[in-house]
C-alpha cells in the first residue's frame, strides 16, 4: 500500500512540474473542473485520496506525514462539497487571476508535497 502513495506522491510531482513550467495548463485544467457539477469529482478524488493515505499510514516510513496529508485530503473533499459549485469556481477564479510568479510559488508548494509523501511513504 506504501506503494500506492508513493506513485500518488510521483503524481503530484509530475503534476507540479507542469504546473511550473506551463501555469497556463493548470488554468485550463482549472476552468474545465469548474464548470457544470465537475467539481464534485475533484471531492471525490480528494476522498479516495484521504482514505488510501489514512489506510496505508501504517506502512509508510514517516507516518505522521501521511496521516497529515490524509486528514488534510479529507478536509479539502468535505470541504468541496460543503461550498458548492458556485463558491468553488469563485475561489478558482482568484487563482486564476493571480499573477504568473504566484502561481509558479504555488506549483514549488505542490512540488514539495509531491516530495515530501514520496520521501515518507
Amino acid at each position: 500500500m506504501d506503494t500506492v502513495v508513493k506513485i500518488i506522491g510521483i503524481v503530484i510531482f509530475s503534476l507540479a512540474i507542469v504546473y511550473l513550467l506551463k501555469p497556463d495548463v493548470m488554468k485550463y485544467l482549472m476552468e474545465f473542473f469548474t464548470t457544470g457539477r465537475r467539481i464534485y469529482i475533484v471531492g471525490l478524488v480528494r476522498f479516495v485520496l484521504a482514505v488510501v493515505f489514512l489506510l496505508a499510514a501504517r506502512e509508510c516510513d514517516v507516518t505522521w506525514v501521511v496521516i497529515l496529508f490524509g486528514i488534510l485530503f479529507l478536509l479539502s473533499g468535505l470541504l468541496t462539497f460543503v461550498l458548492g459549485p458556485e463558491r468553488a469556481k469563485s475561489i478558482v477564479g482568484w487563482f486564476q487571476n493571480q499573477p504568473l510568479s504566484v502561481l509558479r510559488i504555488l506549483a514549488l508548494v505542490a512540488l514539495a508535497i509531491g516530495v515530501a509523501i514520496i520521501y515518507s511513504a
